[in-house]
């Protein structure tokens, strides 16, 4: 029977075909010979170990001395991620606006990775008008601030008293020489905010940040409200108080009262608020 099966196989390996090579290994090597090349066959390689180093010594790659300097650098100097920049940039003739932008850079600076800057614009009054206005000396510490500065901030809150329910002119003016920022719209996707002063009640802190939307809007700058996250604060009645949805605000009567300590509350409150929103934005 085993015969058998051998012939039958013997047969079948006979008849099946066999491919030739156009080329032999012979005439592969004197053709490699005529070339110059050893032709030499190898001899079968044992398997490869799963460790490439438990049968020999790897050896060593070579490092410059450059390189080891660099690396230790690269290895041990931490990288310090630079603050988010938040512009706190006012208008204040009596020094209301201007208090409550300082509280309100301490409610920016409390956030970590993020930082408030104040600046002023530039004021259009001489120096004669705003003397028989009674207008005190402005801090020399604070700098005026130039429209294409507004480029470098990560987020921006206006500040500036009331006029006829409307900012400011000195304000106005700054917005009115941004027209290049705005034809390039360099300053869309920035979030921003207000903060006013106005005389009285009725003097127009809501509407005062209305008719100053419309700046943002054109700029395509995302307007921020600080709304009713103060709490408690914003119901607060038992004393007169400034302030609205629209941002922090100050009622400064003829000039002589000054923010009490729920209006500066406010104002440090919105800073917090607004740095956490500009980090936020940031981070996504």
């Amino acid at each position: 029977m085993l015969s058998v099966t051998l012939h039958a196989q013997r047969d079948s390996i006979s008849k099946s075909p066999i491919h030739r090579p156009k080329t032999l290994p012979s005439e592969l090597g004197s053709k490699w010979e005529k070339e110059g090349v050893a032709f030499r066959v190898r001899q079968k390689q044992p398997p490869v170990s799963d460790d490439p180093v438990s049968d020999r010594e790897a050896a060593p790659i070579p490092v410059h001395d450059d390189e080891t300097n660099n690396m230790a650098t690269t290895s041990l100097e931490p990288t310090i991620p630079a603050k988010l920049k938040i512009f706190l940039v006012f208008y204040s003739m009596y020094g209301h606006v201007e208090g409550l932008a300082k509280r309100m850079k301490k409610g920016v600076d409390g956030v970590e990775g993020v930082e408030a800057l104040l600046y002023r614009v530039a004021e259009t009054l001489s120096g004669d008008v705003l003397m028989k206005m009674k207008a005190p000396e402005k801090d020399v510490g604070i700098p005026e601030i130039s429209a294409a500065e507004l480029v470098n901030a990560d987020g921006v809150v206006f500040g500036f008293p009331t006029r006829y329910g409307c900012m400011a002119a000195q304000m106005k003016s700054f917005f009115d020489s941004t027209g290049q920022l705005w034809k390039e719209q360099k300053l869309a996707g920035k979030p921003a905010g207000f903060f006013v002063s106005t005389g009285s009640q009725g003097g127009g802190q809501e509407t005062t940040a209305w008719t100053a939307i419309t700046q943002l809007t054109h700029h395509g700058m995302l307007f921020v409200p600080v709304g009713y996250t103060f709490g408690a604060g914003m119901f607060k009645m038992d004393t007169v108080r400034g302030g609205s949805p629209y941002g922090a605000g100050v009622y400064a009567g003829d000039g002589s009262r000054e923010a009490d300590e729920t209006e500066l509350a406010l104002a440090e409150h919105q800073g917090k608020y607004m740095a956490t929103v500009v980090k936020r934005l940031a981070q996504n």
